[in-house]
């Protein structure tokens, strides 16, 4: 049985967040970004833009827990995709520490979001994740997401080009 909770987020998480943010994608986008880049990210800067968003609920922001410890959180509203219906939402980001990859976070994390959409009246919701990111496209598949590969796009992330893809699926 997972001891996993999941929550809102409060102002006093934003900085385990924004280092969960950091260290999941240092290691998720090994091999996809260079080095160097992966090397710059920031907490500070990831505190500051979590901060904001926990202060705004844009996007809406809730952490999973085990014990006292976070180890993970997502984020999600409506999307931003241009032309999308006012009842689709979307995963802006969730990560989970990957001292807790395969233990259920992610799934967590998963089922609060899904609730969280389904109670602000949206149908459906996407994800864009990038399409060398293998761990995040399973993730999202075994979640029941689906490929939309005419939306593959590439997107500059801090300066380098990364192909990414949306994924979709009803909320039902």
């Amino acid at each position: 049985m997972s001891s996993i909770q999941v929550r809102p987020a409060t102002l006093r998480d934003a900085k385990a967040i924004a280092q969960i943010h950091t260290v999941s994608a240092q290691e998720a986008y090994k091999g996809l970004v260079p080095d160097e880049q992966l090397k710059s990210m920031s907490v500070e800067k990831r505190q500051a833009y979590w901060r904001e968003a926990i202060e705004y609920c844009e996007p809406q922001v809730q952490v999973a827990v085990d014990g006292e410890k976070i180890v993970g959180f997502v984020g999600y509203d409506r999307s931003r995709d241009e032309k999308s219906r006012p009842t689709t939402g979307e995963i802006w980001a969730i990560y989970a520490a990957p001292t807790h990859w395969n233990q259920g976070v992610g799934l967590a994390l998963w089922d609060a979001a899904r609730d969280g959409l389904h109670e602000e009246g949206c149908t459906n919701v996407t994800a864009w994740v990038p399409l060398r990111n293998e761990r995040a496209i399973r993730f999202h598949e075994m979640a029941g997401f689906k490929r939309e590969l005419a939306t593959a796009k590439t997107a500059v992330v801090g300066g380098v080009k990364i192909e990414e893809v949306r994924l979709k699926r009803p909320l039902n």
